[in-house]
């Protein structure tokens, strides 16, 4: 009987149980410990640039507490790359602002820095002033960011890197997650390193972090007693889930060079398909840690479509998924205003996510292999 391969599973390192363990025999079962100062610590250094770290429970909460510290309140506009998974989105809505969604470029997949200024321009025509720009680094591969802190700059919009899929990707040599006035990073279960759930603010100023942290902890002011002058969040990362983190650092570049080597895996099989394209990086500057492989098809040149290939895959126990569903496409944002063209709808329409974990084997990539080539 075979066995299911899974899109992006959990790699554990093995180290990660000394972390936990040295918690539970300390008592750092609470939400506070030596591991959280040490993870942000870890994060801070991998980074390589003068940055701050706040470890919190998830990308989600990383982004909302962005949004607030940026000072977006109910009526503001904020610029979101539309190709997207929805948590890049909703927490323009948590904090009452409306969201305006962006097309994609083709060589990316990313917020496209023409369609970015357009929107702009027309924003302000209208007599509306967006208040930031949420620019996401697609299954690892790096934006266009020169160009789009470009058109940032120029109107003076806050840019937040929405870097929850890139950790261990660069652009020009700069890390993902450093771009941003601020940073998202995320470490859900299924992303190139897990806390089992667990994200982070990535931050340019001490005050930020400070302001993150103090959010994050239900808003508690140092009193004696329980005083709050503000509303805050539970969204601190605990001790436990930070030792994992702690744990999953020390593989990191393991855990990249095993996406990026899948990537090549998959490069190689395509070939010699007409049709099929590997999404891979337009050219030296971008440094992708490919946390998810995909391609698109042309089903005027195959024969056959992306969701063909999906269904053979799942016949053989191979888990394999649509891109994102853009964010304007969807009937919780069917309302919201959408600015470019059809580049976010097409790649939906002609896209695939291929098994990716860092932990697939040979046998299993043998198990891709004959179904993509059953389908030549």
């Amino acid at each position: 009987m075979k066995n299911e391969i899974w899109l992006s599973s959990p790699h554990m390192g093995g180290s990660e149980i000394n972390f936990i363990h040295e918690a539970f025999e300390q008592n750092w079962i609470a939400p506070l410990g030596p591991n959280v100062g040490g993870f942000e610590k870890d994060l801070r250094n991998y980074l390589n640039q003068d940055v701050e770290v706040a470890a919190l429970s998830s990308g989600t909460a990383a982004l909302h507490l962005a949004l607030i510290i940026l000072g977006i309140k109910q009526g503001d506009e904020v610029l979101c790359q539309s190709l997207t998974f929805s948590a890049s989105a909703n927490p323009i809505v948590y904090v009452g602002a409306t969201p305006v969604f962006i097309d994609s470029e083709p060589y990316t997949w990313n917020m496209c820095p023409d369609s970015l200024e357009m929107a702009i321009k027309d924003r302000l025509a209208k007599g509306k002033s967006p208040k930031a720009i949420i620019v996401v680094h697609l299954y690892g591969m790096p934006a266009k960011m020169n160009e789009i802190l470009e058109v940032a700059q120029k109107y003076n919009i806050p840019v937040i890197e929405d870097a929850a899929e890139a950790l261990g990707s660069a652009y020009q040599g700069r890390k993902c997650g450093t771009f941003g006035l601020m940073s998202i990073l995320s470490f859900n279960g299924n992303k190139i390193i897990t806390t089992s759930g667990g994200g982070a603010l990535v931050c340019n100023t001490l005050e930020q972090k400070n302001k993150a942290v103090y959010l994050s902890t239900q808003a508690r002011e140092n009193a004696p007693h329980y005083q709050h002058s503000e509303i805050g969040y539970n969204y601190r990362m605990s001790n436990v889930s930070a030792g994992i983190g702690r744990g999953q650092m020390e593989v990191l570049d393991k855990r990249v060079e095993a996406r990026r080597n899948n990537h090549f895996f998959y490069v190689k099989l395509f070939q010699e398909i007409e049709g099929v394209t590997v999404f891979s990086e337009p050219n030296e500057d971008f440094y992708s840690n490919h946390w998810l492989s995909a391609v698109t098809v042309d089903e005027t040149i195959t024969g056959w479509s992306n969701h063909d290939l999906r269904l053979q895959f799942r016949n053989e126990k191979i888990e394999s998924r649509p891109l994102w569903k853009p964010m304007h496409l969807q009937p919780v944002f069917e309302n919201c205003i959408y600015y470019g063209n059809s580049v976010a709808e097409d790649l939906f329409n002609k896209g695939l996510c291929l098994p990716s974990g860092s932990n697939l084997t040979e046998e299993q990539k043998n198990r891709i292999k004959e179904v993509v080539l059953k389908m030549k």
